[in-house]
Order: structure tokens, then sequence, then C-alpha cells
């Protein structure tokens, strides 16, 4: 039994007192049961908190052997809050069980010390799909096309997930400038349009994976803007 650092993406209730918790770590997504969780191990069960994680058990469901703080909480509110649970979501829906992702953990300790210290939230969203969809090997070139030729600035494309950017010559929905996909590359989001381009991209990309079923963090957030205006 090894320790290890690990956030809590979600838990639930779990028989009589347990708990049970999705947690992310270096070496993956690991799911656990945390016995006795109303006691201090249970104040510790909850997301954004850094923790110092030991498993026991050789089967998917593990056993928490010992669970402590290994760090501040990230304190989360308002859109940072919901960004998070966002990020948890696509870790939970995405990422296979027990499969390392080390770089993959550090970016997503980085991303969420951003939230708490209230960057803008659109470029570090984009950011962690681009760098999620890499680590689980969907990743495409933003400069080159499917054809392996440079991305040019006055020429359309369009997505075809897994593949690449398709060059079109006639306008549809949907589709991307040269100019949109050449900023993205480098991360120049005072680019016209890049950022919004960003997000469209990055939602044609990630839909395939997510099996047609609506992300509730993505609900949650836009009925929450919606009654922002109300």
């Amino acid at each position: 039994m090894t320790s290890q650092p690990a956030f809590i993406l979600h838990s639930r209730p779990y028989r009589e007192s347990s708990v049970l918790a999705d947690f992310f770590t270096p070496q993956g997504r690991l799911r656990a049961a945390m016995r006795s969780a109303r006691g201090k191990s249970g104040s510790l069960a909850r997301p954004f908190v850094p923790l110092e994680l030991v498993l026991r058990g050789r089967s998917e469901l593990k056993s928490v052997a010992r669970l402590e703080s290994n760090g501040s909480p990230r304190w989360l509110t308002g859109a940072s809050l919901f960004s998070g649970l966002y990020l948890n979501e696509l870790l939970i829906r995405l990422l296979p069980p027990e499969d390392p992702f080390p770089s993959l953990f550090e970016h997503y300790s980085l991303t969420l010390d951003a939230l708490a210290v209230g960057r803008p939230l659109e470029p570090l969203l984009r950011a962690f799909e681009w760098r999620l969809l890499v680590e689980l090997g969907y990743g495409f070139s933003l400069d080159r096309d499917l054809n392996g030729q440079s991305v040019q600035v006055r020429r359309l494309y369009r997505l075809l997930p897994d593949v690449g950017l398709e060059p079109v010559d006639q306008l549809q929905p949907g589709l991307f400038s040269g100019g949109e996909l050449l900023a993205m590359a480098e991360a120049d989001w005072r680019f016209p349009g890049a950022l919004a381009a960003a997000k469209r991209l990055m939602r044609q990309a990630l839909a395939p994976h997510l099996g047609g079923r609506p992300l509730v963090s993505r609900e949650l957030f836009t009925n929450l803007k919606e009654s922002s205006r109300d």
C-alpha cells in the first residue's frame, strides 16, 4: 500500500455509514469505499481538497486505508465552482479506470489553483479540454489539415473528430477559419473570435466520446447564467 496524492472527483453515500468516491490520482481514476465516512475522513470527502491517499484491495472497487489532507482546499465559488465541477465530470466520464495519467493530474491541480485565484475561465477550460483529448489519444493538429498541409489563414475547415481538420470550399454550419485555428494553436486569445471558436471546436471534439448524454455540470451552469439574467 503506497501513498499518493489525490483529489475526489465525486462521492455519494454507500451502505450505512460509508461513502463511495471516485478519486483522481497520478495513477488514474480510482473508485474506493470510505468506511465510517461520518468520522474524520468524511470531512475530506469533497472535491477540490488535495489529499494523500492509501488504498487497499486489488479489485476495481478498493477500500480507503488512509486519507489525509495534503494542502489547503481550493475554494471555488460561482462560475469557478461550476467550472471545477465540469472538469470533474469530464474526468469521470472520459478517463478509463486505473490508467495512469500523471501529467494530466498535474495539469488538473494547476488548473484548480488558477480557478481559485480568479484567472479568466474560458482559456483555462479550453486548455484543459485540449490536454484531456491529447492524453486520451484523441488530439489532432491545429496548424495542419488531415492531408498534412499547413492551415491557411483565409481558408475554412471542418473538424472530423479523431481524424483532423478538413478544408472545405462551401459555407456550412460549424466551420472554423484558418485564422481562428492558428490562433488556437498559439493560445492567442486576442485574435477576434478565437475563444468562441475554441469552445465550439472542443464541444465538437468531445461530443463523440461523451456518448450523447448531456453533461450535468454544463446544464447547471447554463441554468445559473439564465437565473442571473432574470
